[in-house]
């Protein structure tokens, strides 16, 4: 067991440029921000970030599995708790105003409704100091069908309740289908980077996937694709008249620090530009 402070402020801490990151044991945890890019005429323009972990060593980069395995179960509360205050207080250091951050909560984690809701409530609280508004957060869902449905919508109304808006998480893979849509109405639907990338493979079902997302947005929610990796999968993502864009091929994740740029990404060169091999998965960062 990896020993840690007990509260969650007193694992977080500045470097000498105002940089935070946290430690637990031998890792410290930096915050990355992966744009996320909505369709303008001919170019795509970066609106929001989602906020990812990227733990380190000594200085080194280590992959996400060999830190999660490190993690005592009982410290899994405190670990998300940890990672979602890096990333809210951050966003600050990105260079950039009045993008969205899209943050992960597993409601898996902590399934005890009074202390969720406590949780919530204290992030809520603590915007201000942040400078964060929470009309530009949006919260990514993550859930399973272990989780008793009423506690899920009773954390989702108090998220609502202080005007955050609600992504359901990995559309298309594992429990979040449209059983959840319909039960969470989120206001977001992330499709599922590696559901996406099999359809993309078999061009017959490309129709039924436009299918799919136009059913969706006819319900209310905008859809965002993840897990765009080259300009196929792009070409077939605008196809569908998606809302949000995520993936490789259009921007990396970035770690808090480095220059964020709202420069447009024009669709004509990254449409042109030649098939990309790429990690299946980003190695050292990921959400939490």
């Amino acid at each position: 067991m990896t020993a840690r402070v007990e509260r969650v402020d007193d694992a977080i801490l500045s470097d000498e440029v105002g940089l935070e990151f946290g430690l637990y044991g031998d890792f410290r945890l930096r915050s990355s921000y992966q744009p996320i890019f909505a369709r303008d005429f001919a170019s795509l323009r970066p609106i929001a970030v989602e906020g990812l972990i990227a733990p380190h060593i000594a200085g080194a980069s280590v992959q996400y599995a060999t830190f999660l395995d490190s993690v005592a179960p009982e410290d899994m509360l405190f670990i998300e708790g940890m990672c979602r205050a890096l990333h809210l207080r951050n966003m600050r250091n990105i260079g950039a105003d009045g993008l969205t951050l899209f943050f992960n909560f597993d409601p898996r984690v902590n399934s005890d409704l009074d202390t969720a809701l406590g949780e919530i409530r204290a992030m809520v609280a603590q915007l201000g100091a942040y400078e964060l508004e929470p009309s530009l957060l949006v919260c990514e869902i993550t859930e399973s069908a272990s989780l008793d449905g009423e506690v899920l919508l009773a954390l989702v109304a108090e998220m609502r309740s202080h005007g955050i808006r609600i992504a359901l998480d990995d559309f298309g893979a594992g429990y979040s289908t449209q059983r959840r849509f319909e039960q969470l109405k989120p206001e977001i639907v992330k499709i599922d980077g590696d559901w996406f990338r099999t359809i993309c493979r078999h061009r017959a079902t490309v129709g039924l996937f436009s299918t799919i997302v136009a059913g969706l947005k006819e319900q209310g929610a905008d859809v965002l694709i993840e897990g765009i990796e080259d300009a196929t999968h792009l070409g077939i993502a605008l196809e569908t008249d998606a809302n949000l864009f995520q993936g490789f091929h259009l921007a990396r994740p970035a770690l808090a620090g480095t220059e964020f740029s709202t420069a447009p990404l024009s669709l004509s060169d990254k449409l042109s530009e030649t098939r990309r091999i790429v990690p299946f998965a980003a190695p050292t960062h990921q959400r939490r």
